[in-house]
């Protein structure tokens, strides 16, 4: 399993157009563009967060705690 070449991807365009339709194509796009910008932005806080207090993350489950 390598790349994928020019007949997989027409395929795998075709298969998707067949499945959803034209017109819901620029809608999954759309919402995927979203989720990942979502997970970015969720990650950049993360790491900004560690960058600015390492002590912060406590790495004792709830039930060790007590």
């Amino acid at each position: 399993m390598g790349n994928l070449g020019t007949t997989e991807i027409i395929v795998i365009v075709l298969l998707v157009v067949i499945f959803f339709g034209a017109r819901k194509i620029p809608e999954l796009a759309q919402g995927l563009g979203k989720g990942i910008r979502e997970f970015r932005k969720a990650a950049r806080e993360v790491q900004e967060d560690l960058d600015t207090d390492p002590k912060k993350i406590d790495t004792k489950s709830p039930e060790q705690k007590g």
